[in-house]
């Protein structure tokens, strides 16, 4: 049995990203016969602390004095790049004595740059023109980067990730492993691919502009014009619904419904009362909105892009368009909104895709991982 502690940067809470794809390691792991304890923003930073700039360095130097106080009771931390680059310094180059450290990587900030540099010179990024890419490169590109340098193994959600792992990071394929995402059971409904109801499409997500957003709204006009009866709707985004529907415009926003919170014991349904799932993201790790939409059995129209690509084959499972191509959204949304054959094909061999896709089968996976690496730190070759 292992003692093991996992950590990420975000709040506590099972409404996908981050935290909640902590929550369902750490279960997984326990079914496994494991101890972890999960820590998250608020367990190490009060609610006074958890203002102004610099939030993720205070969450990081936390978190390392935490594991260097407790180091004993744990036989392996888990941190999400970057809350772990603190941690890692101290430990390999300042002499601090703790377990060994295993980063996950849940996308590459080389993306990121990528995609939004080119967005901000058509203005469509909000916060991406060079000083802020400055600021990018040397506080949020360095911290990840030697979250990654510091650690004795790493995984990540996606394949470009895990590639980086070995070719930019030089780690040795026993110390890197591509570990996707799973997917609960609760997610597998019977779809009704036949219901005569208006079609309704469904964007579920973090209001951001690297979600592609510019490029949904020049489509949605289109959309709807050759299909005035569909409806979308924006859920958990994060902003106010005023927000969004300014965003779209007076015209677009009567055809839009907003659900500011999607709680996670509501989200089965969600997807059980949507038809497509619309999500034209620019870059993405492997978002887990996808696989639920997918084990639900919703047809899925995203970009060819990132951790998008490990999750779909084209006309298989679901739809990949270019990234940034609103041509390109509108032709595959109404290709399916015609063709309710297509729909039901896609969409039960994206459920098939994902029965192999448990979170128990990527837990089993990354219990192989830590093993290893504390192998190697018991013989001497820790990296």
């Amino acid at each position: 049995m292992m003692n093991i502690l996992m950590a990420v940067g975000a709040p506590k809470g099972r409404e996908g990203g981050a935290a909640g794809i902590v929550t369902n390691y750490a279960e997984g792991l326990e079914k496994r016969g494991h101890r972890v304890t999960s820590l998250f923003l608020e367990d190490l930073l009060p609610r006074e602390d958890r203002k102004g700039r610099f939030l993720d360095l205070r969450f990081s130097s936390r978190l390392a004095s935490h594991i260097l106080a407790h180091g004993s009771e744990y036989s392996i931390v888990n941190l999400q790049a970057p809350i772990g680059f603190l941690y890692g310094i101290r430990r390999r180059y300042l002499g601090a004595k703790g377990p060994p450290y295993v980063v996950t990587l849940p996308g590459l900030q080389e993306n990121l740059v990528y995609a939004m540099k080119r967005e901000a010179r058509k203005g469509r990024a909000w916060n991406f023109a060079w000083k802020n890419r400055a600021w990018h490169r040397l506080y949020h590109s360095s911290r990840f980067a030697w979250s990654v340098r510091t650690a004795d193994a790493a995984n990540g959600y996606c394949r470009d990730a895990w590639t980086m792992l070995r070719l930019k990071y030089d780690f040795d394929d026993d110390c890197a492993a591509y570990i996707p995402n799973g997917v609960s059971e609760r997610f597998f409904i019977n779809r009704d691919y036949r219901s005569a109801r208006p079609l309704r499409l469904l964007y579920a997500g973090t209001w951001l502009d690297q979600r592609g957003i510019f490029y949904l709204r020049e489509a949605l006009p289109r959309v709807f014009a050759k299909h005035p009866e569909l409806r979308f709707t924006f859920a958990g985004p994060g902003v106010p619904p005023a927000v969004i529907r300014g965003f779209f415009g007076e015209t677009l926003a009567a055809r839009i419904d907003i659900l500011e919170k999607a709680p996670w014991d509501k989200m089965p349904q969600l997807y059980a009362e949507h038809d497509i799932l619309v999500f034209p993201s620019l870059l993405e790790g492997q978002p887990c909105v996808i696989l639920e939409a997918m084990a639900s059995g919703m047809p899925v129209v995203t970009a060819e892009s990132c951790g998008m690509v490990d999750v779909i084959d084209d006309g298989k499972d679901g739809l990949l368009i270019p990234p940034a191509d609103s041509s390109a959204i509108e032709d595959a949304v109404v290709r399916l909104c015609e063709a309710p054959e297509l729909r039901e094909r896609l969409g039960r061999a994206a459920q098939v895709r994902m029965k192999g896709r448990t979170w128990e089968q990527a837990a089993c996976r990354l219990e192989k991982l830590f093993e290893r690496t504390i192998e190697r730190k018991q013989g001497g070759t820790i990296r």
